[in-house]
């Protein structure tokens, strides 16, 4: 066990915590992996608190967990796998250290949430190209080391935006900057030069931060990050388009992304849009009932020169590439305006968090696919869902180009009540038991979490093999949350 007071003498009594209530709290998450209670949780305030921490449980043989959002969690990558882990919540580091607007760049710590950085980066002139509508506890850094998929794609050059550069103590104990950086000179030395930490690559040849995105905290804890901004925009409007037809859907969104005619550019299905836009469940079921099958939203925006000129421009094109489709965009959809959707998708979700809406709890499903491949993955899931009896109405979709409309991210939103067994286990085992056949469609799981790891892992034993000899050098005593993804 490790020594709560060797903890103490780093962070501070009041950031030490092992009382019943509170490690209960970490134990388990609202995903269906196993609770484990961990033996304290420590709370660090500084990047030198950290590098601390982590030599302390290297010389102690303690498992680390990294913890940057607020309750609830979700995906069960931070429940300890041993009863004798330390929880290290990052929630204290709330530092909005730079923002940049000529670099289009804003620098944080991993204690902020999008609810807080939003305003700072705002009033430099700048937006977040954040994902939908994140819970307002989420933290901006988790969710860039997580590859959460952004709403915005013609502003996504790599499969890692908008995440640029971060500062990390591996499980060795060393420091490390990725990217720009990286150096020369402190980051300091770089401002005064007039360097700025936006190229994700480095340092040399090697792309550090791939191996850091979607390690879920198994090769170190991230002191800070820094991200690509865009440039807030004078003017914008938005538009739905409904339709039964999704086929059509997936081709206008093709054209609005590869023509770089739409910022903010993504699909739901009519159960999605109702949990999102109701306040309560009573009015999910009554929104639900008015909307189509299938809604494509998007946004066109006009910035310092001439922006009604180029709104109009841009709104036009969309409007005569609909109309080839048999499409009709419109500025309301049932009594939901897209102006006031568009207004709500720039920002966290407003409480409660939009999934637990429906049904008080809910499941993801989600990974990343080419458009050719989405109907047959969906009509998948749907014979998976008549199989174990989950009434595919009920189920959200959520369909999001990515990189440029290189590829999307494909998310089913499973939503059940906690109070009833019987759903609970039908949902997990329509999350857990679907994945090889939704791989064998064409679906690739780039984020496994929980049950569903193994199987995804299991696939690929090279890769396997080299993420664990990568491992071997940034963690050889394997103190990084262990028990995730192969390790």
């Amino acid at each position: 066990m490790i020594s709560q007071k060797k903890l103490t003498s780093i962070v501070g009594t009041h950031n030490v915590i092992s009382d019943q209530v509170n490690l209960r709290q970490y134990s388990h998450d609202m995903s269906f992996v196993h609770a484990v209670t961990p033996a304290c949780i420590v709370k660090p305030g500084t990047a030198l608190e950290i590098g601390k921490i982590v030599d302390l449980a290297r010389k102690n043989r303690i498992p680390l967990v990294p913890v940057s959002s607020g309750f609830p969690h979700f995906r069960g990558d931070t429940v300890p796998t041993t009863g004798y882990s330390v929880i290290v919540d990052l929630t204290r580091m709330k530092n909005i250290i730079h923002v940049d607007r000529e670099a289009r760049s804003v620098m944080f710590e991993p204690g902020v949430t999008f609810g807080e950085l939003i305003p700072a980066v705002t009033r430099a002139g700048l937006r977040l190209n954040m994902p939908l509508l994140p819970r307002k506890t989420k933290s901006v850094v988790g969710s860039l080391l997580e590859r959460e998929p952004v709403v915005m794609p013609q502003y996504q050059w790599d499969i890692a935006d908008p995440l640029n550069c971060v500062e990390i103590y591996y499980g060795t104990g060393d420091l490390f900057r990725t990217g720009a950086a990286a150096g020369p000179g402190t980051i300091a030395e770089q401002w005064a030069v007039g360097g700025a930490q936006v190229e994700a690559a480095g340092p040399s040849s090697a792309s550090w931060y791939r191996i850091i995105q979607g390690s879920q905290g198994t090769m170190g804890i991230v002191t800070w990050a820094s991200a690509r901004c865009e440039i807030l925009p004078q003017l914008e409007q938005a538009f739905f388009i409904g339709s039964s037809d999704l086929s059509k859907l997936i081709e206008m969104i093709h054209w609005l992304v590869r023509l770089r005619i739409a910022n903010e550019c993504f699909l739901l299905n009519g159960t999605n849009l109702a949990a999102i836009m109701s306040k309560r469940t009573a009015g999910f079921h009554q929104t639900k009932n008015t909307l189509p099958k299938w809604i494509l939203f998007y946004s066109v925006a006009g910035y310092d020169y001439l922006p009604e000129e180029r709104v109009n421009g841009q709104a036009a094109d969309a409007v005569d590439i609909a109309q080839r489709l048999g499409l009709q965009p419109v500025p309301a959809i049932g009594d939901i305006p897209a102006t006031e959707f568009l207004k709500l998708a720039q920002h966290p979700s407003p409480e409660p968090y939009w999934k637990l809406r429906p049904a008080g709890a809910f499941q993801d499903l989600f990974f990343i696919t080419i458009h050719d491949r989405i109907s047959g993955i969906i009509d998948t899931m749907i014979q998976a869902n008549e199989k174990l009896g989950y009434p595919t109405p009920d189920m959200g979709v959520y369909i999001q180009p990515l990189v440029q409309g290189s590829n999307i991210h494909c998310e089913f939103n499973f939503f059940y009540d906690p109070a009833d067994r019987v759903q609970a286990d039908r949902v997990r085992q329509l999350t857990v038991n679907t994945v090889d056949q939704l791989m064998t469609a064409g679906a690739f799981f780039s984020r496994p979490y929980g049950e569903i790891t193994s199987r995804v892992m299991n696939r690929d034993a090279a890769t396997v093999n080299t993420l664990r000899k990568v491992k071997t050098i940034l963690d050889p005593d394997n103190i990084m949350n262990p028990g995730k993804l192969c390790f």
